[in-house]
């Protein structure tokens, strides 16, 4: 049986379009400049794109920047109902003797969840770390655990953690590029909290102290994360800009001073809003398509993506772009929502720079019988 031209096209579902080219011309992308450091990153935080990575996978401590992971799962734990904002955390000998920044509390001092955050985020506490991982896992080592879990969810293969702090350890160690994709799942999963790593300064039991992130109080684009400093790991930033609804992630590792990482993080920042843009092609949800779908109670099913789909790519260059999306030829019921279905890529110059699944976007229930065998009967020609 041959069905028409159309039909045929949306059982394939191929398709190409242009996009749009913009008003400028393309921008030539120059070299990423040279920054004084051991390792250096730049995210696209749309897309999860690394556009600048100089030993972005070398494995260094990550002092402080160890908390950015302290507070994420504190986060979760909120999301998940096991802690709230509101708990009040009673403060042990452990934690107060804690060495190196400091929240400054008390043994026996009753704290929320909500300071502790602040006192982890703001004033880059190690008292406050170890009170709040002894109040979600009972004990730092067991917290430690629950980090290394998340960091593997995450997809962090260079990174390891033995404690809440980054206080110096053995075997305690991440990377510029994981710490780039860990900054990203605090901006993304978890917004209510997110505002904690703008604010400036923090007083608690009498003494204010202010967010170590220079940028901060120098660029109004720029509204976190966490800074890092030890001997050994020398200073490091990690530090999320958002100008005209595009937003960019750099993290620098090991340099000199804690005006250097302040100056460094801001030149990776300045290249990417200079010579680099995202451009979002779909919405989560968005219906693509109306798919045929065979021996089902419905004849279509409305297909389309679980997350938004965007694209990093030199300035100017997005009238290159093209997408492509395929189903499978063939759809049968029952289909579930969020089941698989095909596929869709961005391409430029024939090369796949972004690609996702596309998912059923409802359930299709198996048809009657005679609709079922009335169809078994077409696939067959």
């Amino acid at each position: 049986m041959k069905m028409p031209m159309s039909y045929a096209l949306r059982l394939i579902c191929l398709f190409n379009f242009f996009i749009a080219s913009y008003a400028w011309s393309a921008v030539a992308v120059p070299p990423p400049p040279p920054l004084a450091a051991k390792s250096w990153v730049l995210m696209d935080a749309a897309t999860g794109n690394v556009l600048v990575d100089h030993q972005g996978s070398l494995r260094l401590p990550p002092a402080s920047l160890t908390k950015l992971m302290t507070s994420h799962v504190a986060a979760l734990a909120m999301q998940q109902g096991r802690i709230r904002e509101t708990d009040l955390v009673t403060i042990s000998e452990k934690a107060w003797r804690m060495g190196g920044s400091k929240m400054f509390v008390q043994v026996g001092d009753k704290v929320s969840v909500k300071d502790l955050l602040r006192g982890i985020i703001v004033q880059s506490g190690n008292d406050a770390s170890v009170a709040l991982a002894e109040h979600i896992a009972g004990g730092e080592d067991t917290f430690a655990a629950m980090m290394n879990q998340e960091a593997k969810r995450l997809g962090l293969t260079d990174t390891n953690f033995v404690n809440a702090t980054g206080w110096p350890a053995q075997n305690h160690y991440s990377s510029a590029r994981d710490m780039a994709k860990l900054a990203r799942a605090i901006v993304i999963e978890d917004p209510q909290h997110y505002a904690l790593y703008a604010e400036k300064e923090f007083v608690w039991n009498g003494i204010k102290q202010p967010n170590r992130n220079l940028l901060l109080w120098r660029d109004p684009s720029v509204d976190g994360l966490k800074t890092g400093h030890t001997e050994e790991a020398g200073y490091c930033l990690v530090a999320s800009a958002q100008r005209n609804g595009q937003r960019f992630i750099a993290v620098v590792f090991g340099t000199a001073s804690e005006a250097a990482r302040a100056a460094e993080t801001a030149t990776l920042l300045g290249y990417g809003f200079n010579f680099y843009e995202s451009k979002t092609f779909y919405k989560k949800g968005a219906v693509l398509a109306n798919a045929p779908v065979w021996k089902g109670a419905a004849r279509t099913v409305k297909v389309g993506l679980t997350n938004d789909l965007a694209v990093s790519v030199p300035r100017g260059t997005a009238n290159t772009l093209t997408a492509q999306m395929t189903l499978k030829p063939q759809l049968i019921a029952p289909l579930k929502t969020g089941e698989v279905v095909g596929k869709i890529e961005i391409r430029q110059g024939g090369k796949v720079v972004q690609s996702a699944n596309v998912v059923a976007l409802e359930n299709v229930q198996q048809g009657g019988f005679f609709r079922r065998t009335w169809d078994s009967v077409r696939l067959k020609f």
